[in-house]
């Protein structure tokens, strides 16, 4: 949950999470309460603001500009509805964004639904928005998060300008 949730927005008990194997963790990020979980692609850039623009809206609009060119490598229609942060399929939200801006140096980010168990979000109103939640996979394209993730690394390097590199751990 964000530093601006709601615990309304968390819909099940310390108990119930517990025996879904849910663990609860409060974050310094922006937005209200999200899920993050196995077949999700989480990005947390790191980005110096001074070092590209000093806004941040425009920031986060370019996050969602990368995702949204992904998505369209796979056929998938996505954009954004005014006044509302995250990335959309018609009125399906499919990736959404928290960031925290210190010294405008970024941290945490973006969780984009590429195979997601979505029956995850029931515990939740996520991002404190009563709509939908989708993935890549329920509107019927499988994909790999390796190959998505590599995707939109490459869009995120072009929509920052910054040559983008891969890290690889076990």
């Amino acid at each position: 949950m964000g530093r601006n949730g709601h615990a309304a927005n968390l819909l099940a008990s310390a108990e119930v999470l517990s025996r879904a194997g849910i663990a609860f963790y409060p974050t310094d990020r922006g937005g209200d309460v999200t899920y993050h979980g196995p077949g999700q692609l989480v990005g947390y850039p790191i980005v110096d603001l001074r070092e590209w623009k000093r806004d941040v809206g425009a920031y986060v609009r370019a996050v969602e500009q990368a995702i949204i060119d992904t998505l369209a490598d796979y056929g998938i229609s996505a954009g954004r509805i005014p006044k509302l942060t995250g990335v959309w399929v018609d009125d399906r939200k499919i990736a959404a964004i928290g960031v925290h801006i210190s010294r405008w140096v970024t941290s945490h980010g973006f969780a984009l639904n590429v195979s997601t168990d979505l029956s995850y979000f029931q515990y939740i109103v996520p991002c404190g928005l009563t709509k939908p939640v989708t993935s890549m996979a329920a509107l019927g394209v499988p994909a790999g998060l390796h190959e998505v993730g590599q995707t939109l690394a490459a869009h995120f390097g072009r929509v920052f300008d910054c040559e983008m590199g891969e890290l690889i751990h076990d």
